[in-house]
């Protein structure tokens, strides 16, 4: 008996250590979610730094924007990409978007390398909810959508925009359908109200864990829809249509970003949360030199979205974390789109991932006691242009906090072509020198006074070009995954295609072709199986052939005049990488579909 009796003592005895041990475990954890800080990033799309009330538009109040820099910090020199994609995928990695495989933001110039460690990994490793609601413009299908980059939680647009080639066709801002967590479903409302109230969802579930939200409108990005009532108070002011259309737009953002800081203060985690407000990069003021919005308020800075003057790269940028960082009213330090990754992955007390080149630097010591010696002197590097291969002096700029060296551009969506010997000599000719400390408007070139300036500058961008260009080129281009397991059916759009005739829709440096070309194809790997493949077809003016082909691969069927739709079915494809070819002849040239449905069957 004396011998059982122990026995059964000891067994209790270990189960309540156990129990103990399992206790504490999930308090230290608790704990270390507490201290941990919430994480959230609002990012809008195309909204200038002249886009603010405080920076001196007589038009626009944005006092819910301005209340986060008024609790925290406003960084009035803040620098991203002079596009899209390239400034979300700077944002998410830490990296020149060169690395990352991202140049410009359609047909494939946007994809993201699947090998990038984005922030949401990271973050998600590590004990983090995370969550995007809004646009991410990196990519569409697997393994390059938000859900393969570490976003537990998507609600997300296609493509670019609203509207745009990457479907699905006839898509407005109104009552959309939308991407929630790769499946397409019809929401009703107003885009920027729909993301917004995922998000609120999203920050208001308990489970103990910190959350990262990255809540990145759409917003004010073409096309200019906007319910009347945002719209009417500007058009009273007697504005343009186009300003009191993107100004009601901005009014929409504001009015989200007070919901959502309202939020936080519902659900009592204001002051261990990072709440952070910028925008991707400058307005669509203007395309050209002769394509602008009448009244524009640019806060007098020289350029536009897609140029690498100020006005195309400087953003409005607020951030407040109540716990740690004090009011400080404005930091005049230069940060850039960069140094996200590493600044939230130091305040989460987060190690970056191993074996990684982050060119960003952490900006926490400035935000938490006012010191920026890492910042005082460095280089941020732009270049911008359209096609998949960068070309070295094209449309380029180095930014220090004093001095900035331009290669400028008026039309560099048309860089898609090596520019010869004698461009490239012109171009090297004519580089501009600004002292922006003094002329933040880049109007005073003083380039053929400090040519060792220039010359010294110059040789530290052909040292970053020559560097981030090989590890692009050694990756490639990301390639669409078909038939894997975790997506058995997709849809390819126009929007994604590749090519030489792609990128010939423009003319190097001269006007836009009218009518673009019609006809791509798509970068796949591919898993072995048997595939169903239909199209959605444009207009069928006349009778004539549908065409299917992939490596050794090549079948056709004939198609009817006003006919809408093809299938292929029982199509056999092998294993490997290779170009997916979808096309229609009725006379010689051929172009493509409108979409493409591609499933492998499970057998």
């Amino acid at each position: 008996m004396k011998k059982q009796t122990y026995l059964y003592s000891t067994s209790n005895r270990k189960t309540r250590v156990l129990l103990f041990l399992m206790v504490f475990i999930y308090n230290f954890q608790s704990l270390i979610a507490q201290d941990r800080p919430n994480i959230i990033i609002m990012m809008s799309d195309d909204q200038g730094y002249g886009d603010i009330g405080s920076h001196g538009n007589p038009y626009l109040k944005t006092p819910h924007m301005e209340s986060i820099g008024e609790q925290g910090i406003e960084m009035t020199h803040f620098f991203t990409y002079p596009n899209c994609s390239a400034s979300r995928a700077a944002l998410l990695t830490g990296r020149y978007p060169y690395r990352a495989g991202v140049t410009a933001v359609t047909q494939v110039d946007h994809f993201m390398n699947a090998s990038e460690t984005t922030i949401a990994e990271v973050l998600a490793d590590n004990g983090y909810r995370t969550g995007i609601f809004g646009k991410w413009h990196l990519g569409d299908n697997i393994p390059m959508r938000p859900t393969d980059q570490g976003f537990q939680e998507a609600l997300i647009h296609k493509g670019g925009g609203i509207g745009q080639a990457a479907g699905p066709a006839g898509n407005t801002y109104f009552d959309p359908v939308l991407e929630h967590n790769n499946v397409s479903k019809k929401y009703d409302g107003y885009c920027d109200d729909i993301f917004t109230d995922a998000a609120l969802d999203f920050m208001s579930k308990k489970d103990g864990k910190p959350f990262f939200t990255y809540l990145a409108t759409n917003l004010p990005h073409f096309p200019l829809q906007v319910p009347d009532k945002r719209a009417e108070p500007f058009r009273k002011m007697g504005l343009h249509e186009d300003n009191a259309l993107t100004y009601g737009m901005i009014d929409n953002i504001d009015y989200n970003v007070g919901r959502v800081l309202d939020k936080l203060k519902d659900l009592g985690i204001a002051d261990n949360t990072i709440v952070i407000f910028l925008s991707d990069n400058g307005p669509r003021h203007r395309r050209t030199k002769n394509d602008s919005y009448p009244g524009r308020w640019v806060a007098n800075l020289r350029g536009t979205k897609t140029s690498v003057y100020d006005a195309g790269i400087r953003v409005p940028f607020f951030v407040k974390w109540p716990d740690k960082i004090k009011p400080q009213k404005q930091a005049t330090d230069m940060g850039a789109i960069i140094d996200l990754f590493p600044t939230l992955l130091d305040a989460a007390k987060v190690k970056s991932p191993k074996g990684v080149h982050i060119d960003g630097q952490s900006l926490l010591p400035l935000w938490t006691k006012n010191k920026a010696d890492n910042l005082k002197e460095r280089d941020f590097f732009v270049q911008m242009h359209y096609g998949p291969t960068p070309f070295k002096y094209m449309h380029f700029t180095v930014r220090t906090p004093k001095y900035k060296l331009v290669s400028p551009h008026d039309f560099p969506h048309g860089i898609v072509h090596q520019p010869t010997d004698h461009v490239l000599k012109h171009v090297l000719k004519n580089l501009e020198l600004y002292d922006v400390e003094k002329d933040p408007s880049e109007r005073i070139n003083i380039a053929k006074d400090h040519p060792e300036i220039v010359d010294e500058m110059l040789a530290r961008y052909e040292s970053w070009f020559d560097e981030v260009n090989e590890e692009r080129d050694e990756k490639g281009i990301q390639r669409i995954h078909l038939g894997s397991d975790k997506q058995l059916k997709l849809t390819l759009s126009k929007f994604d295609w590749g090519g030489p005739r792609v990128i010939s829709r423009f003319d190097y440096g001269g006007p836009r072709v009218i009518e673009d070309n019609q006809l791509g194809y798509w970068r796949v790997e591919t898993e072995k199986g048997i595939y169903n493949v239909s199209y959605d077809l444009p207009e069928i003016k006349a009778d004539g052939v549908a065409h299917l082909k992939y490596k050794n691969k090549h079948v056709s069927v004939p198609i009817k005049k006003g006919q809408k739709k093809v299938v292929f079915n029982n199509f056999e494809i092998p294993s490997g990488t290779g170009n997916f070819h979808a096309f229609i002849k009725i006379e010689r040239l051929a172009f493509g579909p409108l979409f493409v449905d591609v499933e492998r069957l499970i057998k």
